[in-house]
């Protein structure tokens, strides 16, 4: 079987589909899909007298297929569960790209579960409680340690604990939203936007993602194919950013560039710190390319 793993400096995060482990429908049609990454999810979507038979659904999936691409993602069950022992026998048994510690709180819990997971397997770590909140920077400073990857906000817990209501333009909850980006670019982690749970009003969802966006997201979470394509959308570059991105990188691939740290580019005063953020963002732009030729084959 053939596991596509990303590179950690060329990554494509726009759209990551939660997919429950107990519904094999869904885990067979998620492979033909285009998003970037699957959360295969042993957590809440699963019933406690199920949890064995979405592991074996599981099992099955990583011995029998190739996920052409996608970053695979396995949500384990909390450490103070029950479920943990079994949740990690089963990641130690597939190899995931990654395993995603839900409700984490401390960064003593991502310490314990480094001890039990590969070092191939990276750690992300779901942000939603007011604990988590509190405690993003010293989360997201375990990076070189751990090896933690990823952070994704999760908002239907925060929300309820912190009793602020689900409304659209999430007014309340941006200062939160933008503590976690901040603690994830501290340390140089990617960092995932909440779930959004109305999949049919698209609209709503289209201008969530705008938001994400541009607050600094690098893709969101997402539990329905039908917003995977507005995910991709707006997390990725437009036809004239890609333009951009080209025209930055080679003027300051010019030979009286070579030394500078600043031109002037028709008019605009660039530095080479744009040059390459436009590298990275070119560098994703072939990944996707790569990927999607690997999947025509």
């Amino acid at each position: 079987m053939s596991m596509f793993r990303a590179a950690p400096s060329a990554r494509l995060r726009r759209s990551i589909l939660s997919v429950p482990a107990i519904n094999q429908r869904a885990l067979e049609k998620s492979l033909s899909l285009e998003c970037d990454g699957i959360i295969f999810d042993l957590e809440d979507s699963v019933a406690t007298d199920r949890k064995d038979e979405a592991r074996d659904n599981l099992r099955q999936l990583f011995e029998h297929e190739d996920l052409n691409g996608r970053e695979a993602i396995i949500r384990i069950n909390g450490s103070n569960t029950p479920f943990i022992a079994a949740d990690l026998e089963l990641v130690r048994a597939c190899q995931p790209d990654a395993v995603l510690l839900p409700k984490t709180e401390q960064p003593e819990e991502l310490a314990a579960l480094r001890q039990t997971v590969d070092t191939g397997v990276r750690l992300w770590a779901m942000i939603e409680t007011p604990k988590a909140i509190l405690n993003a920077h010293h989360i997201a400073a375990m990076t070189s340690d751990l090896g933690l990857d990823c952070l994704v906000v999760g908002l239907n817990d925060l929300r309820k604990e912190t009793r602020v209501p689900a409304e659209p333009s999430r007014q309340f909850l941006i200062p939160w939203l933008m503590q976690v980006v901040l603690a994830a670019r501290a340390y140089g982690l990617d960092v995932i936007d909440s779930v959004s749970n109305d999949f049919k009003d698209l609209a709503a969802f289209g201008a969530e993602c705008g938001q994400g966006a541009a607050m600094g997201f690098d893709g969101k979470m997402l539990i329905h194919p039908a917003q995977i394509a507005a995910a991709n959308s707006h997390f990725g570059p437009s036809d004239a950013e890609i333009a951009d991105a080209r025209a930055l990188v080679a003027a300051f691939a010019a030979p009286e560039a070579a030394h500078l740290n600043i031109i002037n580019q028709n008019g605009r005063m660039i530095e080479r710190l744009h040059a390459e953020q436009a590298e990275r963002l070119l560098s994703k732009m072939s990944l996707l390319n790569s990927r999607l030729d690997h999947r025509k084959v």
